[in-house]
């Protein structure tokens, strides 16, 4: 890696890290409550490592595999996401190096991620994916479903729910969006209100580097930033 771009990766991150704050302050909320989670896919580990050292200390893989291969030779410890749309295939890949699956959208991938976690004794923290925007490319449960699937997923000791998590549609105007993080806001407190027992609703990951600050100031604890952090992906042949 040159010098270049080692300096633009320290900028990059101050520049998020300042508009995170920005942001935050706006609102009317404390910028160290909300975490900038580092999206490393194409990302190579030494760029990873060097983040790392400068700050990012949380990485978001999309797929599981990449989560393997890289957890294996980072030599950092930092603190691991899934992401991307999890098969359930995959859940037995998964470890207690996972600190967040921001993704789990079905009962068939609770149940999975439940046999797993009894197996390795241990707790997934999970947050519930949710199509607000309706898109039917999206992946993520109906609004309206997200009561009955906590109510299930409450009766799984080995998954604990720690809020929301939504992917909003793609629009040069960023402002386009703020209405998704709202409505994901809300529900949150709704499902907050319900008092559902083993369910939290601490975190709302929504945001990534297009929409990241107006994600923000409606209420994002969690933002997901790759591009604005990293470059401009780069896939390899």
């Amino acid at each position: 890696m040159s010098l270049e771009s080692e300096v633009n990766l320290s900028d990059n991150i101050s520049l998020v890290r300042q508009n995170i704050r920005s942001a935050a302050l706006k609102a009317g909320r404390n910028p160290d409550d909300i975490l900038l989670l580092g999206v490393t896919k194409t990302v190579d580990v030494e760029m990873m490592q060097r983040s790392y050292d400068l700050g990012i200390t949380d990485f978001g893989e999309n797929r599981v595999q990449e989560f393997v291969r890289k957890s294996d030779i980072i030599n950092r410890k930092c603190n691991w996401h899934i992401i991307g749309r999890l098969q359930t295939n995959k859940v037995r890949y998964l470890d207690q190096r996972i600190a967040l699956i921001h993704s789990l959208d079905r009962l068939e991938l609770a149940e999975a991620l439940q046999k797993r976690g009894e197996r390795l004794n241990y707790i997934f923290p999970v947050l519930i994916e949710v199509n607000v925007s309706g898109e039917s490319t999206k992946a993520g449960i109906q609004p309206d479903e997200v009561k009955n699937f906590l109510l299930k997923l409450s009766k799984m000791g080995n998954i604990k729910v720690k809020g929301l998590m939504t992917i909003a549609p793609y629009t040069e105007n960023a402002e386009e969006v703020r209405g998704v993080f709202r409505d994901l806001r809300k529900l949150s407190v709704d499902m907050l209100r319900e008092r559902v027992e083993n369910i939290s609703m601490d975190q709302l990951s929504m945001g990534m580097s297009g929409d990241y600050q107006i994600a923000v100031e409606e209420g994002a604890t969690i933002v997901r930033v790759g591009s604005a952090l990293f470059g401009k992906r780069v896939y390899k042949p």
